[in-house]
């Protein structure tokens, strides 16, 4: 079992950068590839990001590669997403998910874990 708890949103303005984290239970968290969604208002979750058990291997939607990053410190038990030059269509909950396997995934049935997820609202 998996426990996740996610931080670091806010209200920011179109352009800013903010660093969610989500810190994770249990002594398993280095050998699973954890995720970050989103889910707008009226729509559905969403793939962000995604990281395997190391660090060496990422994925990204299109909608945000070259603006954020996923890193994970397996020492801490967290990963990280970076988001910087915020858009306004960025405004969404933030969900941080783990899966027991070591590679990553990019839908939501891929993920076993999920935390309660973060406000992030960027006003344009």
């Amino acid at each position: 079992q998996v426990q996740l708890v996610e931080s670091g949103g806010g209200l920011v303005q179109a352009g800013d950068s903010l660093r969610l984290s989500c810190a994770a239970s249990g002594r398993t968290f280095n050998s699973y590839a954890m995720g970050w969604f989103r889910q707008a208002p009226g729509k559905e979750r969403e793939f962000v990001a995604a990281i395997n058990w190391s660090g060496a291997s990422t994925d990204y939607a299109d909608s945000v590669k070259g603006r954020f990053t996923i890193s994970r410190d397996n020492a801490k038990n967290t990963v990280y997403l970076q988001m910087n030059m915020l858009k306004a269509e960025d405004t969404a909950v933030y969900y941080c998910a783990a899966r027991p396997v070591s590679y990553t995934g990019t839908r939501y049935v891929d993920y076993a874990y999920w935390g309660q997820g973060t406000q992030v609202t960027v006003s344009s």
